[in-house]
């Protein structure tokens, strides 16, 4: 029996296009105290008084959009990655998903049953924010605790600037960039303002400290903005894009506190407005496409572009299966077994 597996997780899916399923998914999703971080009795109000009577269905008809004959695009190609990995390294690896299926719980119970008692934890996400690297690694130790308190972990910490990671990005988006074009839009899942105040441990850098994101800190080991721009840096260096030739912006957002900025859907009329013909969007914080890269960039994205004056619109595809990520999977995979095995 195999003592030792990888285990990734990313977010997950709902389990259809109904609006029944996504009410589901988004009831565990958005009861995350790590994603809606307010009293429960107020969440609970939040969610069951507004965003389910009135979120359900229009979600449902965005993931029509995506959806995929195999399945729900995450899904598919999270199953690809790890096949894909499990072939490269020769040993068990298994995938989870934070909500819905396949579940953290039944995924460790598996583990459980091979026999396996060392577990490299890859959580799907680059970049450290408490309602996604963290929620993931803290609900693996929970169910771990409950259910296999045996098994032992060796996690993955973020890897936004990590030279592999960096390369396998430009990897990836090279075809794109050679293509020629105006202007690149590095586009990161938003996150409140809130969000990056609690997770700075000091209480006295984050959003105090001007420019606080470009003063060394170690408020930065927990700031995902500060490590959004450190990704964007680092790719802009390895790709030899100009000043002027790139930007960031932060999709997703609701409304009522304020929100990372620029905006994505602002910046896209911004940029076409200012002269930008051909754009280019990358979408770094996800390793794989999904709802907020397919409808949300590549769909609604592309219109609003287009609409606003420009002329050519790509989404540069996120890492997905491709060969890069797999080989910079399997380097780290390979590290971990190097050095569990002395």
């Amino acid at each position: 029996m195999p003592e030792q597996a990888v285990l990734l997780v990313n977010l997950g899916s709902p389990a259809s296009t109904s609006v029944a399923d996504v009410r589901i998914y988004l009831r565990e999703f958005l009861g995350d105290e790590r994603v809606i971080d307010y009293p429960a009795w107020f969440r609970w109000l939040l969610l069951e008084g507004i965003i389910l009577r009135v979120r359900p269905k229009k979600s449902a008809h965005a993931y029509e959009q995506v959806w995929t004959p195999e399945g729900a695009p995450l899904l598919v190609t999270s199953e690809k990655v790890r096949a894909k990995l499990e072939a490269a390294l020769g040993m068990p690896v298994l995938a989870g998903m934070r909500y819905g299926e396949p579940s953290i719980a039944g995924t460790l119970a598996t583990l459980r049953g091979m026999g396996v008692r060392d577990v490299f934890l890859i959580p799907q996400y680059p970049h450290y924010a408490m309602s996604s690297w963290e929620t993931v690694v803290v609900k693996v130790y929970e169910e771990a605790a409950r259910l296999a308190p045996d098994l032992r972990f060796t996690t993955v910490q973020p890897f936004f600037a990590d030279a592999d990671y960096i390369e396998a990005l430009h990897t990836v988006s090279a075809p794109d960039l050679a293509g020629g074009f105006d202007h690149l839009l590095i586009s990161f899942h938003g996150v409140p303002v809130r969000h990056l105040r609690k997770a700075d441990s000091s209480r006295a850098h984050c959003q105090r400290v001007p420019d606080c994101c470009h003063v060394a800190s170690p408020a930065h080991a927990t700031c995902y903005r500060a490590q959004c721009l450190g990704t964007v840096r680092t790719f802009a260096a390895r790709a030899g894009l100009p000043a002027g030739k790139f930007s960031f912006s932060f999709q997703s957002r609701l409304p009522g506190e304020p929100w990372l900025e620029p905006f994505t859907d602002r910046e896209l009329v911004r940029l076409a407005h200012s002269g930008v013909k051909r754009l280019l969007v990358m979408t770094p914080a996800f390793t794989a496409d999904c709802l907020e890269t397919l409808e949300e960039i590549a769909t609604e994205g592309k219109e609003t572009f287009l609409a606003a004056g420009g002329a050519e619109f790509k989404q540069i595809p996120c890492l997905n299966d491709h060969p890069a990520y797999i080989g910079f999977l399997a380097q780290r995979a390979r590290a971990w077994l190097a050095a569990a095995r002395g």
